[in-house]
């Protein structure tokens, strides 16, 4: 059956199209209010919205078959991640599609500032002409400080410096490097703030970054600083900006968005030296259309090929790497599967190596697997996008290694799980079959393909296990399928990992683990 997507927001045809082109059935119904949107999201696996519609836990209750909200722009404010990660929905926006409109938006308020140019429209529209009321500023020779310098900033200062401004950033996550490459200086907030004539945010909005012009620090600006927000509302204390303004501290301020919106009153409002602007930072035409194609082209590789781009809560998978991916998120599962119903004890940490090809993959994806697999002995709803949250909320340290092959698999997973009683390891690879099989298990080698119903045991390598052991599952009329055995030395520490048809009794388990020699029996479930 084709997955079907609800367009639930007002989106470009051009979008529709696409979904119907990749084999995606699209239904298209802006509007609806909250109540009608809840009474039929189940039945769509996709969600493309723009910024009207809410996605709350209330509706993910009601979406049932839902795998992927798609954000047609950058903000997803209006999507609760944590309820979506939790129900194994993945997020995605579109960062780069009105990238270049925002950045040309922050330029445009610069100039619109530097210049008093609304102010002065609307005076000489008023047969005023007050041609020296208006005296401006030029932006040639002046610092622009950037607060946030990822994509839409790195634009702002390409397009500042081709301007013969200075430009200085601050970006707790830009390199030195990346610094160099843009031609910026990397600076402290501080530092910013006391040598920039122009400010401009290019920052989401996050814990870290509410208020990131906050009383305080706008007190520590340079005297005539002028302030520019094309980002997100929040950012700056808005009543705190107007003090300043009053004050001439601050000489202007130009905003598009605000702390509430749509903004039908704000303190900033009327003030001489605001410019404002009503989120228009994306609103060209060029940008909706790209923002509509990009997140149409990105649902419909995730629903058809399994490919992730710009997901907010998963890493990104392409489309080349799905394939490849898919036995190796398989297997890593399994493994952790594997570990989870043998583990009663809390756990602690879990060491996930990768060897080989497998270290070339996204091994993310790969960890999230190994983690959904390990927890859902306990919690039968876990996921993959929602298991690395949950390891995280029960303190569970999850170390990654990756490294080259050292034996003769070219590639390898070895999953390590610390209780607070004992550590346990299991290692599996996939051979060119495509299937799944484990290599290894607490240092022991073994080869065995993971199957529906299995019986693991440890035991001591003595003589007359097998037949003793056979014995019990022949009375229980159980039949064995396959039979792996591995053991570290002669008369040392054994295991077998034994396929079976159909589920083995209870009684029958209580047999096996009164064999001479027999420490532990489990019946696993895959």
């Amino acid at each position: 059956m084709a997955p079907r997507v609800l367009i639930s927001d007002s989106l470009s045809p051009a979008a529709v199209a696409i979904f119907k082109d990749r084999g995606v059935e699209v239904d298209v119904k802006p509007g609806l209010d909250k109540d009608q949107l809840a009474a039929i999201i189940g039945d769509y696996d996709g969600l493309a919205i723009r910024s009207a519609t809410r996605v709350t836990p209330k509706l993910l209750e009601s979406a049932t078959r839902l795998k992927v909200v798609g954000r047609a722009g950058i903000g997803v404010d209006n999507v609760d991640i944590p309820a979506a990660t939790a129900k194994g929905v993945i997020v995605m926006n579109t960062p780069f599609g009105n990238s270049i409109t925002t950045a040309e938006h922050a330029i445009a308020l610069m100039f619109a500032l530097a210049r008093e140019l609304p102010a002065a429209d609307a005076s000489t529209q008023a047969g005023k002409w007050e041609k020296n009321r208006f005296m401006g500023v030029e932006i040639t020779g002046k610092v622009l400080g950037l607060i946030g310098c990822g994509n839409i900033g790195s634009i702002v200062a390409d397009r500042a410096i081709g301007l013969r401004m200075r430009v200085v950033a601050y970006d707790p996550f830009l390199s030195p490097e990346r610094a160099i490459d843009l031609g910026v200086e990397k600076v402290e907030l501080d530092d910013l703030l006391a040598r920039a004539d122009f400010i401009t945010l290019h920052v989401p909005m996050t814990p870290q970054t509410k208020n990131v012009l906050s009383a305080e620090n706008l007190a520590k600006t340079k005297k005539g600083v002028r302030i520019i927000n094309c980002a997100r509302g929040g950012l700056i204390d808005e009543p705190a900006l107007r003090a300043l303004l009053d004050n001439d501290h601050v000489a202007g301020a130009a905003i598009d968005v605000f702390a509430v919106e749509p903004a039908k009153e704000n303190v900033l409002f009327g003030h001489p030296k605001v410019v404002c602007t009503p989120h228009l930072g994306a609103a060209t035409n060029e940008a909706q259309e790209n923002v509509a194609l990009q997140v149409a082209e990105q649902m419909s590789d995730y629903l058809i090929r399994g490919a992730i781009s710009n997901a907010i809560n998963f890493p990104s998978i392409t489309a080349e790497e799905a394939p490849k991916l898919k036995p190796m998120i398989a297997l890593a599962e399994k493994l952790g599967a594997f570990a989870g119903q043998l583990t009663e004890d809390r756990i602690t940490q879990v060491k996930i190596v990768y060897e080989g090809e497998a270290a070339t993959l996204k091994t993310k994806a790969l960890t999230a697997a190994a983690l959904t697999g390990l927890m859902r002995p306990t919690l039968s709803s876990i996921n993959v996008v929602s298991a690395p949250a949950i390891a995280k909320e029960r303190g569970i340290v999850v170390d990654e290694i990756t490294r080259a092959a050292q034996s003769d698999y070219d590639s390898l997973i070895t999953l390590t799980v610390v209780t607070d009683t004992q550590e346990r390891s299991i290692t599996g690879t996939v051979f060119s079959d495509g299937k799944p099989r484990i290599v290894s298990i607490k240092d022991i080698k073994v080869d065995a393909e993971f199957a529906p119903s299995m019986v693991y045991v440890t035991n001591e390598d003595k003589p007359g296990f097998i037949g003793r052991f056979a014995s019990v599952l022949g009375d229980a009329g159980i039949n064995i399928a396959t039979f792996a055995l591995g053991r570290d030395r002669e008369g040392g520490s054994a295991i077998a990992l034994v396929e079976v048809d159909g589920t083995v009794p209870s009684d029958a388990l209580g047999k096996i683990q009164v064999i001479p020699g027999v420490r532990a029996a489990k019946e696993l479930r895959f």
